[in-house]
């Protein structure tokens, strides 16, 4: 029998190793880098704990533990800070909302679930009346979500979902759960389910208009999200919108490939941040960056943002700016990660009345297979006209049916350097495409690549861009 000083002694142990992620180098990571960026520093959280069943919660997958989850929080809170251990099991909850200095630890097989009821979501407080998020923090700093478990969103109780993109056994099990078809058969929205829970609003459209991300902060500082899996979101996954230093390492990112909106990372309007050794398998875009217009008293813009030793699996685009670029990109390098079978590779997308300029961009060394479109793209009218085609930009009358307002914030893709891609089999190499008129695509080097395509390999179109290709080989 062991005495009580080794297990102390194993206690200790297993405690110090736990906390070790909070004192890792990512140093390391900033090595031989193409411009100088500022680094993330390690998110510094108390060493104290408590557990979720020390309030309450139950783990049967039925009881709702939304408040168990507050009164824990609260309660460290009140103590300083310290860590939310969430054991092994399946806790069926509404939102979570963390404060500063709390880390939500999830052990191995332990599972936060978002309960059906769309009413535990709603917020009254929020101007466009979206719910809240899964999880989420507010003006906080010092947070964390870290462990092995499982973050799951139940974000089929949420989506709309299109007909052209599910098999006849996946739309027939949607329809055995309720919701509402539209008259013409091609889209399913969760309106009326079968569970017996009511509706939110007054119509399905704008019900689904109120869909929220599933892990979401906004204007938090010192972020850490280590090792936890995130999946199936009622609409983006982990969304943080105006944060800084923010360190997101080894956590996986898991949806269905149509799910609609599900973007995996999207980064809005944030600076210092570090993504390693994660992995997304998402219905639309991968790792996504964003920035709005210029807000007051917040650093807008994205910056200082490192990309490096990632995969992604399924997602609308491996590295994606855009579309909202507003304010800016300055200092983003992606590198050393792998795309396998996205919609794009690389893809770059804004549109007149929301576009910004671009500072310093580097991407390097991405293996890419299996491209259903594009390996490389440039797109500057993303949400007015989708369609590939030549013959828009060589029509000053587009250009002209922009207010002066709208054109304030025109797409201006440069200073952009791609190089070290091998690709194999993708539907297009490089299509590129500006705006007549308007200086949207230039200053952009693409060096030792090598892409493999079944159908065009040089879309880049002359007039409206300005690429300079350096020992690119593209090959049917």
């Amino acid at each position: 029998m062991k005495t009580d000083w080794t297990i102390t002694l194993v206690a200790l142990m297993f405690s110090a190793m736990a906390w070790a992620q909070q004192t890792e180098d990512y140093g390391r990571y900033y090595k031989d880098l193409p411009v100088k960026m500022k680094q993330v520093k390690t998110v510094e959280l108390p060493k104290r704990s408590v557990t979720l069943t020390d309030y309450g919660a139950v783990a049967d997958g039925q009881t709702l533990n939304t408040e168990a989850f507050a009164k824990a929080i609260e309660a460290l809170a009140q103590k300083g800070g310290g860590r939310l251990i969430v054991p092994k099991g399946l806790w069926l909850t509404g939102p979570i909302q963390l404060k500063s200095n709390i880390e939500l630890h999830l052990q191995r097989n332990a599972v936060i679930y978002l309960s059906d009821d769309k009413r535990l979501f709603v917020n009254p407080e929020d101007p466009k009346g979206r719910c809240l998020s899964g999880v989420s923090a507010t003006n906080c700093e010092n947070i964390a979500i870290t462990g092995e478990g499982i973050i799951d969103g139940n974000g089929a109780e949420w989506r709309i979902a299109k007909r052209t993109k599910m098999s006849d056994v996946e739309w027939h099990a949607l329809k055995r759960k309720g919701g509402r078809i539209s008259d013409d058969g091609k889209l399913w929205r969760p309106w009326r389910m079968k569970n017996g829970l009511p509706d939110i609003d007054e119509t399905p459209e704008k019900q689904e208009e109120r869909r929220a991300d599933l892990v979401r902060f906004y204007n938090c500082k010192n972020i850490m999200l280590k090792g936890v899996t995130i999946q199936n979101s009622p609409r983006f996954h982990v969304h943080p919108f105006y944060c800084k230093n923010i360190i997101i390492d080894g956590i996986n990112v898991v949806c269905p490939w149509n799910a609609q909106n599900g973007d995996g990372i999207d980064l809005s309007d944030c600076q210092q941040v570090l993504i390693v050794n994660t992995t997304l398998d998402v219905g639309d875009d991968g790792f996504c960056l964003k920035s709005s217009k210029p807000k007051k008293n917040m650093d807008s813009g994205n910056e200082d943002i490192l990309i490096q030793d990632n995969h992604v699996r399924h997602a609308h685009g491996g590295f994606v700016l855009g579309s909202n670029t507003a304010a800016g990109m300055r200092r983003l390098v992606c590198r050393h990660n792998t795309f396998t079978q996205t919609y794009a590779g690389l893809r770059f997308k804004s549109y007149i009345g929301s576009g910004g300029r671009t500072e310093q961009i580097y991407v390097d060394d991405i293996i890419m297979t299996d491209i259903q479109t594009n390996a490389i793209v440039f797109q500057c009218d993303y949400p007015k006209d989708g369609k590939d085609g030549d013959e828009k930009y060589n029509d000053p009358e587009y250009v002209s049916s922009f207010t002066e307002k709208e054109r304030r914030y025109t797409p201006e893709f440069q200073d952009i350097h791609i190089s070290n891609i091998v690709c194999k089999k993708a539907r297009t190499a490089i299509r590129a495409t500006g705006l007549i008129g308007l200086n949207c695509v230039h200053d952009i080097t693409i060096s030792d690549c090598l892409i493999n395509y079944y159908e065009t390999g040089n879309a880049i179109h002359q007039p409206t861009t300005d690429i300079k290709l350096e020992r690119v080989k593209m090959v049917r």
